[in-house]
């Protein structure tokens, strides 16, 4: 069992790490909380939502987490159980700024004084806000990679520009996926009224959903932005590939009658001209003649 506790007040933040049949089995035996919400605790398939209950609310929200190995961000899940005197929290124990908060909360009594002291209410605003705010680094790095994309976009490294461009779209995609669904719980949350939390918290509230909000607008635009810069990659690959292909359809057209000719003249039968020693150079003289005179109406034509 990964359980701890902190109390302040009245005031008690119950905190769960990677939580087992164990752990649900203690919050079963001290708190009334609905069957169904504890079986959802242990699925890590459950789609954000929010359940009202007379005595307390259950809540599952997804952050966003980057994953280093994959290079991909991936959602990881925090259930809440709030009441009039208690917080439970249930997740894998990756979020940072969730530890970091319990932590300071367990170690100094000023932080206890600031974040319990005013109600289960006030706690999980303080919890919602500090995970809110860590996406926007995560968006900060994903608008220096677009940036990077941009200055780099008309050189000769294409294949790098490529490769940028499919993980920074791929980020993108999981991070709205992961963004969009939470502002609905907050903003449930902010519309909604419970018996067994204090009036005054809608401001609080509205204050998470703007951050998400701001955070999915941002999102929005960098898929705009991606989008965009794809479609300028694809046309600058394009553009680059029917140049090659110009020239070397150019190349194969001045070769066409070059290889005629040499063909002929490389028949085992009698031809104007074989029997003279000069023949030869008269052969390569107007062979070199065609391709250049060819090349002279290439040029001309706006061709190469």
């Amino acid at each position: 069992m990964a359980i701890a506790m902190i109390t302040y007040g009245q005031v008690t933040w119950v905190d769960i790490q990677q939580p087992t049949k164990e752990d649900i089995q203690f919050l079963r035996s001290r708190y009334d909380f609905h069957p169904l919400d504890l079986e959802d605790c242990l699925s890590r398939i459950e789609r954000p939502k929010i359940d009202e209950y007379e005595a307390y609310a259950f809540m599952v929200m997804h952050f966003p987490l980057f994953d280093r190995q994959r290079q991909i961000t991936r959602p990881s899940e925090v259930d809440f159980f709030i009441g009039a005197d208690y917080l439970v929290t249930l997740h894998d124990g990756v979020l940072k700024p969730l530890l970091r908060l319990f932590d300071a909360c367990r170690e100094d009594e000023q932080a206890r004084a600031q974040h319990m002291s005013k109600g289960a209410g006030r706690l999980l605003y303080s919890i919602l806000d500090r995970l809110a705010d860590s996406v926007f680094p995560m968006l900060d790095k994903i608008g220096a990679h677009l940036r990077w994309i941009e200055e780099e976009m008309f050189t000769e490294n294409m294949r790098e520009i490529v490769h940028r461009i499919s993980f920074v779209r791929r980020d993108i995609i999981a991070m709205r996926r992961i963004v969009r669904p939470q502002l609905s719980v907050v903003l449930a949350l902010e519309h909604s009224e419970f018996p067994f939390m204090p009036e005054g918290l809608d401001v609080y509230w509205g204050d998470v959903a703007d951050a998400f909000a701001r955070a999915r607008d941002v999102l929005d635009d960098y898929r705009e932005v991606i989008n965009g810069l794809a479609d300028t990659s694809d046309s600058i690959t394009s553009y680059r590939i029917n140049d090659v292909m110009r020239t070397l359809t150019v190349i194969s057209v001045i070769m066409l009658p070059l290889t005629l000719l040499s063909g002929l003249y490389g028949m085992n039968v009698p031809l104007p001209l074989a029997s003279y020693s000069w023949s030869f150079s008269l052969v390569l003289g107007i062979m070199i003649a065609i391709a250049v005179a060819m090349l002279w109406v290439f040029r001309r034509r706006g061709w190469l």
